[in-house]
């Protein structure tokens, strides 16, 4: 598998990294460059999915991102981890549905190393712990290349949450690790990389 793991130890603003994340794109469909997965972090930042509405915006005062990947509004802001993917499926499995189990799948298995019980829901895509979400999945396939990615909250601010009904639900839904277990969670960035890696390859 030929794949650039890129980790980012400073924050990166959404405009600039969703620039970098784009070009690799073209890149990707035209086999200039290899894939990508890219953890990071965002400033404080709204960002608005295609199938979100003006309603879900809370705090009139708040700048919204608009964004081509999947979902409603969701937030990023310090100590919550973003995993980007560049993925290839024509070279993979055209399989969406796949790919997401896979993502879910990892996120799960990562949150186990934290000793958190995550599930998935067969109402709302994410993963769950005791009905709160504490992860986001947001995707765009083009040309069968995939990408966008997900967010973990590790040890972020969840009231920023409490401005907009983040991917149309209330606040109250929203969790962390941090608020879990109260734990600080070590080698996050290994962590996350190793197991995604290792279970990408089902795809």
């Amino acid at each position: 598998m030929n794949i650039e793991v890129k980790i980012s130890k400073r924050p990166i603003s959404y405009k600039i990294a969703m620039k970098f994340l784009h070009k690799r794109v073209e890149e990707v469909k035209s086999n200039k460059n290899k894939e990508l997965l890219w953890i990071l972090e965002h400033p404080l930042t709204y960002t608005a999915g295609i199938r979100s509405k003006n309603k879900e915006i809370l705090d009139k005062n708040i700048k919204i991102v608009k964004t081509n990947r999947g979902g409603k509004i969701t937030l990023h802001n310090p100590g919550q981890k973003i995993i980007y993917f560049v993925l290839n499926l024509n070279k993979r499995k055209k399989d969406v549905r796949k790919l997401i189990n896979v993502i879910e799948k990892s996120i799960i298995e990562f949150l186990g190393t934290c000793n958190i019980y995550g599930r998935t829901d067969k109402k709302n895509i994410g993963i769950w712990v005791n009905k709160r979400k504490i992860a986001a999945i947001g995707l765009r396939i083009s040309r069968w290349v995939a990408y966008h990615g997900c967010s973990i909250n590790i040890n972020n601010n969840l009231d920023h949450y409490l401005k907009i009904i983040p991917c149309g639900l209330n606040s109250q839904k929203v969790t962390s690790i941090n608020k879990e277990n109260g734990k600080i969670v070590k080698n996050i960035e290994k962590k996350i990389v190793n197991i995604f890696i290792k279970n990408l390859i089902e795809i």
